[in-house]
């Protein structure tokens, strides 16, 4: 059984909740030369009529040719364990890159891939309608190309919306879509520590990159371009 520690239901206007939420101000390419500049302008990151509505943008802004929108829960929500469920509605075109993920908190202290990531959702909008779900280790991460991953060619998933879950516990992490199963990844298979650093407090990310090396060249008649989130729903477990 589950408990709701904390949700978003975006039943406001304006700023996502600071209770919740930061709003990154960046643009200095994250490590994956992204081509946009993180804001925390409205345009870019707002909450309207029940959703939150992440906005890529083509604009000249500081030293970037785009913008786009990045949140966090960093030192206000984290998590260890429990469920996540967020009900999103993807951006398409070539050069999108959205992602429903999350970093160890000791990101700053050891830094990646030595702080654990978990990516509930990431699509890259040259490869339309697939879905990757992944782990990254100190030991397995995607620059060696040996992190654990699934990858589904999912016809439709551009259309509406569609809810995101994960279920985390002591030895595993499972994901689903719509409620059904897509993978489960056991600490079992991965013996050494630095292989699996799924047991320490995590934070949430929500944000829609712009090119860079997985994101590719970008399509600048397809913005604005948008990610939808009706909801963020955190439980823990109780049995």
């Amino acid at each position: 059984m589950y408990r709701l520690l904390w949700q978003d239901i975006f039943d406001y206007e304006g700023t996502p909740d600071s209770n919740y939420w930061n709003i990154e101000v960046a643009g200095h390419g994250f490590g994956n030369n992204e081509a946009q500049y993180y804001t925390n302008r409205l345009k870019n990151v707002r909450v309207h009529e029940g959703e939150l509505i992440i906005t890529g943008l083509k604009e000249d802004y500081k030293n970037r040719h785009y913008t786009s929108g990045k949140l966090t829960t960093k030192d206000k929500k984290h998590l260890k364990y429990g469920r996540v469920e967020v009900m999103a509605s993807l951006p398409k075109g070539r050069g999108t890159w959205p992602a429903i993920w999350f970093l160890g908190t000791d990101m700053e202290q050891v830094g990646w891939p030595a702080c654990g990531e978990i990516d509930l959702m990431e699509h890259v909008g040259h490869n339309p309608e697939t879905i990757h779900f992944s782990l990254h280790s100190k030991t397995n991460y995607h620059h060696i190309g040996n992190q654990p991953t699934a990858v589904f060619k999912l016809p439709g998933i551009l259309e509406g919306f569609h809810e995101y879950r994960m279920d985390w516990t002591e030895e595993e992490v499972s994901f689903y879509l719509d409620k059904t199963l897509m993978v489960t990844f056991k600490k079992q298979d991965y013996i050494h520590k630095a292989a699996w650093p799924f047991d320490k407090d995590y934070y949430l990310i929500l944000n829609v990159a712009l090119g860079g090396t997985w994101g590719g060249t970008i399509d600048d008649s397809i913005f604005p371009t948008e990610m939808r989130v009706k909801y963020v729903k955190v439980y823990e477990r109780i049995d």
